[in-house]
């Protein structure tokens, strides 16, 4: 039971439910002050679309909340007061974004819807050799008759695309058992490179040495980091073998049939080990049964399919505490589904991360321009990855 003010006697419920009904009163005036604080906003945007102002001015935000929080009378209340305000301001942008479409005033997106994609005369660059899970990806995408060429690491198949020498690139970009290929999240920001297109392969890794070899016999297994962490149940219970990465699944059944050692063993696809005539020692060494990869289909042109229907972006945010929640109020406000959201750091400011967000959408629908518009102007180097 509730103690009265200033005393050590119980209060009673006659007071308590006195208290309560001041509550009532005073959240009621809250509410009536609130409504009318945005329509006064609404009047603020019509002012903005006609004068061509932004509707993000971080200076006078700033300004408004030094302001209230020297109304306050104490330490909590003055924190209290700015996580309201910060809530209050972010909701009258929101408000002023979602009038800025209506009018028809958030612009066009720097994209081109496209019914398909052009692949009658398509060059598609992979990484790796014949035999690679990145070919199947690519075959899988485009058919077994694409005209395409192997390349030795991620970076060389996106120079390809930027150059010209390749149309479309196939990388993969996560894993269901290890994770994200980070080296690809990384290569999307540097270059001026667009997905569109994904495709997801079921993943059996086998052990695969020279012909007339046997398990018994392996002391070295050679793989890509990737795959030696799919199978590490596998690879932990055999603790004297050497584990070497290669950039390639594919690269390292190669270099097993080139070596022809049977002291030798890769950790790549079946079908790698039919190409390079290996011996199959163990099907299935990955210790996820539902192992897959997401490959992505990327191109140094700005379009997406009409059809699309995911988006992924990236962005910075300030190092400050509610930066990224208030980015992502984009989305709720939008009535927009987040799928994914990744982070990696910020090369050269330590502790720093940029953010790698999925969500459902697509280029041309009201929602996600608007999201867009408000996280274009509110983030750092805010950057449209792909829609497909």
């Amino acid at each position: 039971m509730e103690r009265q003010k200033g005393t050590d006697k119980p209060m009673t419920d006659t007071a308590l439910l006195a208290l309560r009904e001041q509550i009532d009163t005073i959240d009621s005036r809250i509410v009536a002050c609130y409504e009318e604080r945005m329509e006064i906003s609404r009047q603020v945007a019509e002012h903005k679309i006609v004068s061509g102002k932004k509707i993000f001015d971080k200076s006078r935000e700033e300004e408004k909340i030094r302001s209230v929080k020297s109304k306050t009378h104490n330490e909590f209340n003055s924190r209290g007061i700015e996580e309201l305000f910060e809530q209050i301001m972010a909701v009258s942008r929101k408000l002023q974004y979602q009038m800025l479409e209506s009018k028809g005033s958030v612009g066009r997106l720097p994209f081109i819807g496209v019914d398909a994609l052009d692949m009658a005369k398509a060059r598609v660059v992979f990484q790796g050799a014949d035999g690679s899970f990145s070919q199947t990806a690519m075959e899988r995408y485009f058919g077994k008759g694409i005209s395409s060429f192997q390349v030795d690491t991620f970076r060389d198949a996106m120079c390809a695309i930027e150059e010209g020498s390749a149309d479309f690139a196939v990388l993969p970009l996560e894993n269901s058992t290890a994770g994200i290929v980070s080296e690809i999240y990384d290569l999307l920001v540097e270059y001026e490179d667009y997905i569109v297109g994904e495709q997801i392969i079921p993943i059996e890794h086998c052990l695969l040495g020279v012909p007339g070899s046997r398990i018994e016999d392996i002391r070295t297994v050679y793989s890509h980091p990737q795959s030696l962490l799919q199978c590490a149940r596998f690879l932990d219970a055999r603790p004297a073998w050497q584990q070497i990465s290669l950039r390639n699944n594919a690269f390292a059944a190669r270099k097993v049939k080139e070596d022809g050692d049977s002291s030798q063993a890769a950790i790549a696809g079946e079908s790698a080990g039919q190409i390079y005539g290996l011996e199959l020692l163990k099907k299935g060494v990955n210790q996820s049964q539902a192992n897959s990869t997401r490959f992505i289909i990327v191109t140094n042109q700005k379009i997406y399919l009409k059809k699309a229907k995911k988006v992924s972006i990236c962005f910075e945010v300030a190092h400050e505490s509610g930066s990224l929640y208030h980015m992502l109020s984009h989305f709720i406000y939008n009535n927009l589904n987040l799928s994914r959201i990744e982070s990696r750091p910020i090369e050269g400011r330590a502790w720093e991360y940029r953010f790698f967000i999925d969500f459902e959408g697509n280029l041309a629908e009201s929602a996600v321009k608007n999201a867009l518009r408000g996280l274009r102007d509110e983030a750092r180097n805010m950057k449209i990855l792909g829609n497909y």
